[in-house]
């Protein structure tokens, strides 16, 4: 056998090393196209859900389990069609034309209004003509690909105010508000020369009438985590574009049912020329926004009718009027207990009394009527009244710790015994639990701390334990509480310094399709079993992910079987887990991932 000349072997080496190094680099540079907002979808979603060879996903799990013949897919699977393309941003609870089938008064069309049971839709969002994967943050909450939310009527109507400005395939956003032209960061300067904002004592915000929320975007930076609401009016897809950024908001309104957020939740609220009548109505707007407001909390007013005597001629309003607006606002800010910390230009800062005794000294008890409700956290379609919501007793505003530090500290509500059957043991073990179980997803799903999830949703998110463990500055997590679970604890979530919602699955969410980027269940069709069809809850999860996103739903391994089934319809990839803890573990956990389709044709692409 001839030997090998050294050099020719030296030449074959250095090319095949050139060849393997040029291929790894097309290929990352292919990757990071399709995760920049042009690539059609993001394909590397889609390993989670493929053999267990593979480098994202734990070979030591079975993911067939024990149960693997009762799991295939049915020759008679139900199969769901695409919707027709008028549906493509369609919102079950806030449709337009159901809507104008209520009063205006108080904006009461604007409320949630769902679609009644021969009214829902049984079939498939589909995602617009060229939509593509979203930016990833940062870069997300400057820019957002068109095809994604295609309208450009607040391009025309807030062009002085730059909210939004179109350019080419995408709209890009300055950080402008009606009240902050020059920017949301110099604007939340100006807060922050009054409110701690550095130190981590102020995390959570509640931003009312939040436009295309750059207030909450950029309060990011500053460690600080606002929900945004708005109505869907005729500032078309404004909470859209909110998400699309990669902002937590969703869509609602204050107007007369009491808003879907516990008691004493938020660090801050803040009103930007949000076109709420606070003094209206006895002022029961703002004993609203008390009923949120955490003790020692603060509330920001900017715009009319702040310093009315500068800017009157500029609003194009009466003195009159607005002194009127302004005397009615300062009346019930001192009948609730709030001091005005700060007055310049056209902001003002009130902050709530830090308990009931320092409030006593200064309000007029004869005016003052107190909420004779029990439990001031039951607020799923209840209305607001007139009337002061009283101070917790175990005064949450002095002894919540700083941000991060709360993330793991005993909530005051479990150590006061405010939640049944909670305690700070079974709250520590359930923290310690969870980060057992996100450490077991991160084995089979490597993307989840990479950034490639931004919004994140828990669909029963108990005590935070999921989103507390996966917390990071890449992601937010959107903590839903059943209206129907067992143990209120969303005010618990809040105080550690997480954001949430309460919500009933068996109707549709407050968002657009397409929001969101992962969704997490854990015992959630166990919990509805025999409340609503688990089909309906599924096409709802399915009209608010993303195309390739990803969904872990954890359950009994029968209760999963049945769910199987129905998405086995629905285009998603799918494979079924074990518990981390073993085969033998009745929980099995089912992972999935959206496939990538739209409207062109609507055929199935799959990169």
């Amino acid at each position: 056998m001839a030997k090998q000349n050294p050099g020719e072997s030296r030449t074959r080496s250095s090319l095949s090393i050139f060849i393997v190094v040029g291929l790894c680099g097309f290929f990352y540079l292919l990757g990071a196209w399709q995760r920049s907002g042009f690539g059609k979808g993001d394909s590397i979603a889609m390993d989670i859900t493929k053999s267990a060879a593979d480098c994202a996903v734990l070979s030591n799990l079975n993911f067939e389990t024990h149960h693997n013949e009762e799991i295939k897919t049915s020759i008679n699977t139900k199969v769901f069609e695409p919707c027709k393309a008028k549906y493509t941003d369609y919102t079950p609870c806030h449709d337009q034309k159901r809507a104008m089938m209520f009063p205006r008064e108080n904006m009461i069309y604007r409320e949630r209004h769902c679609a009644p049971e021969e009214e829902k839709l049984h079939c498939l969002i589909p995602a617009p003509k060229g939509y593509v994967t979203p930016f990833p943050w940062p870069k997300s909450r400057d820019y957002v690909p068109y095809a994604n939310a295609p309208y450009k009527a607040l391009t025309v109507e807030k062009a002085i105010q730059n909210w939004i400005q179109y350019e080419g395939n995408v709209f890009r956003f300055p950080g402008g508000g009606t009240q902050f032209p020059q920017g949301a960061d110099k604007y939340i300067d100006q807060l922050a020369s009054v409110i701690p904002m550095k130190n981590g004592t102020v995390r959570t915000a509640l931003d009312t009438g939040c436009g295309v929320a750059s207030w909450g975007a950029y309060l990011w930076s500053r460690n600080v985590i606002a929900m945004s609401f708005a109505p869907r009016d005729s500032h078309e897809a404004q909470v859209q574009f909110a998400l699309e950024r990669g902002v937590p908001a969703v869509i609602g309104v204050l107007g007369t049912i009491k808003l879907p957020y516990p008691s004493h939740a938020f660090d801050m609220a803040h009103c930007s020329r949000c076109l709420i009548p606070w003094g209206a109505n006895g002022g029961m707007a703002m004993m609203e926004v008390d009923r949120v407001l955490r003790p020692g909390g603060y509330w920001v007013l900017s715009g009319p009718p702040i310093n009315w005597k500068t800017n009157f001629k500029a609003w194009q309003r009466t003195e009159e009027d607005l002194q009127e607006e302004q005397d009615s606002i300062e009346k019930v800010a001192k009948l609730l207990c709030w001091e005005k910390k700060h007055e310049k230009g056209e902001i003002a800062i009130w902050q709530k009394s830090l308990n009931a005794d320092s409030c006593r000294s200064r309000q007029d008890r004869s005016e003052a009527t107190m909420c004779k409700a029990a439990n001031p956290d039951d607020v799923w379609y209840k209305k607001m009244e007139p009337c002061i919501t009283p101070y917790p007793s175990d005064i949450a505003g002095e002894q919540l710790k700083p941000f991060p530090e709360r993330l793991y500290a005993v909530p005051p509500r479990v150590a006061s015994g405010s939640i049944p059957g909670v305690t700070a043991d079974s709250y520590t073990k359930d923290s310690n639990m969870w980060k057992k179980h996100v450490k077991a997803y991160k084995r089979f799903n490597s993307l989840l701390d990479t950034g490639r999830y931004r919004n994140i949703m828990d669909m029963n998110a108990g005590l935070g334990g999921f989103a507390a463990a996966i917390q990071s500055s890449k992601l937010w997590v959107m903590n839903v509480v059943p209206t129907i679970a067992e143990k209120s604890t969303l005010g618990a979530v809040y105080e550690r310094g997480l954001t949430g919602i309460y919500h009933d699955w068996c109707e549709g969410f407050s968002t657009y399709p397409r929001t969101y980027d992962l969704i997490h269940a854990n015992g959630l069709f166990t919990l509805y079993k025999n409340k609503c069809k688990f089909e309906d809850i599924l096409l709802e999860m399915d009209r608010i992910l993303r195309p390739e996103g990803a969904v872990i739903i954890r359950d009994e391994v029968d209760v999963l079987v049945n769910v199987n089934k129905i998405v086995s319809g629905m285009r998603w990839e799918t494979r079924m887990v074990d518990h981390e803890d073993g085969p033998l573990v009745p929980e099995k956990i089912l992972v999935a991932v959206k496939k990538y389709w739209t409207l062109e044709g609507n055929t199935t692409t799959t990169q």
